[in-house]
């Protein structure tokens, strides 16, 4: 045993110098600090052949900043996030880049009914739950992580972080033990891939998705209104007031949500300002829902040509034009000012245990969950 610990300090962090080089050249383990209750958080930092880099930090498995260049060659951050632990801890921090879970968006009524049983979760948004509720949803706790050895098929190159979480049954309200697991691999061709898995003893919602904060033009740089996005997405799902789906499944032709062809942001974002929603906070049906990996959304921002491509095989996409940024202070003495960031979430429609209609988001005992979304930047001259 060491008892002198300064020795041991040492010690843990030349173990982790070595595990890092032992496992991957590209991928740098550090410290990031401890939560207010004491544990410790980690920070990963993915770099690939065009020096493109991704950190994620263990708090929440969350993507903490994204480095790429833009067309003439300029490297700038592209991800709000915070400097120290602190910072996502505190009411400053609205989901940035963490992974949400159980159940990302919202649940009506912070309740659901599921094979005759009544379950009751946080009421964490108004009299709805939101992103897993309470304390020990997915953004707040700290998840496993470890560097991943030959992820990718053979031929092509890239870096693999895994994060594992394990929620015991009755945690923020939701039945099962679940054991979650997201995977975050940077490729040479600056793709940026998430793979979600998850497992189950008993029948549980499970709906996973990344929250990451995007300006195309650095974070803390202004608003995203006049980033061109291009949605590919016939309908969505109308909300209430609360912003809980109704149910219905409504075309986008003739409203501000039709993003089918290549539009600027802040077009007619006033068409909706007014509203609940205060913006854009909507959930997209998206085309060809078959389970298939495919293209589904295009960022592009004019000033620094550089591109954001989703592709999801996940049946629905929300847009959210970040509503409620209020000015907060983010790292590197940035400032996010109000709609100087978007969210587009790769998910299964809001409120979807509610709603028999909707696909499932229900994981039965011997399934998995899996799904993959993947973050393509490129550049536009």
């Amino acid at each position: 045993m060491l008892r002198n610990p300064l020795i041991r300090i040492y010690s843990v962090a030349f173990a982790f110098l070595v595990y890092a080089s032992t496992c991957s050249a590209e991928v740098i383990v550090s410290d990031f600090g401890n939560t207010a209750d004491g544990t410790p958080v980690k920070m990963f930092k993915l770099t690939n052949k065009n020096k493109t880099t991704v950190e994620i930090i263990s708090r929440g498995a969350t993507i903490r900043s994204i480095q790429f260049a833009d067309a003439s060659g300029k490297m700038a951050d592209i991800c709000n996030g915070f400097d120290d632990v602190a910072g996502y801890e505190s009411d400053r921090n609205q989901y940035f880049g963490c992974t949400a879970g159980r159940v990302c968006n919202r649940i009506g009524g912070a309740q659901f009914e599921l094979n005759g049983t009544t379950y009751r979760l946080a009421a964490n948004d108004g009299n709805n739950t939101l992103h897993g509720g309470g304390p020990r949803s997915f953004d707040k706790v700290v998840w496993d992580g470890v560097i991943v050895e030959g992820a990718l098929p053979e031929g092509q190159s890239g870096d693999t972080v895994k994060f594992s979480y394990f929620s015991p049954d009755g945690e923020e309200g939701f039945p099962g033990n679940l054991h979650a697991s997201v995977q975050y691999t940077l490729t040479d061709d600056d793709s940026l891939v998430l793979s979600y898995d998850a497992t189950t003893d008993i029948a549980t919602p499970v709906n996973l998705t990344n929250h990451a904060y995007f300006n195309l033009s650095g974070h803390g740089s202004g608003t995203i209104l006049d980033h061109i996005l291009q949605i590919d997405a016939p309908s969505f799902t109308p909300t209430d007031d609360e912003l809980i789906p109704t149910g219905e499944i409504q075309s986008v032709d003739g409203t501000a949500l039709d993003f089918r062809q290549p539009t600027a942001i802040g077009k007619r974002l006033s068409e909706v300002a007014d509203t609940a929603a205060k913006g854009y906070d909507h959930n997209w049906v998206l085309s060809s829902g078959d389970g298939s990996i495919r293209k589904i959304a295009r960022l592009h921002d004019p000033k620094s040509g550089r591109v954001l491509e989703v592709l999801t095989d996940q049946p629905g996409l929300q847009f959210y034009s970040g509503n409620f940024l209020y000015g907060q202070a983010g790292k590197d003495g940035k400032t996010y000012v109000h709609r100087g960031a978007l969210c587009l979430e790769t998910q299964h429609f809001p409120d979807s245990v509610n709603h028999d209609n909707f696909p499932s988001t229900i994981l039965e005992p011997g399934k998995k969950y899996h799904t993959t979304t993947i973050y393509r930047l490129s550049h536009q001259k």
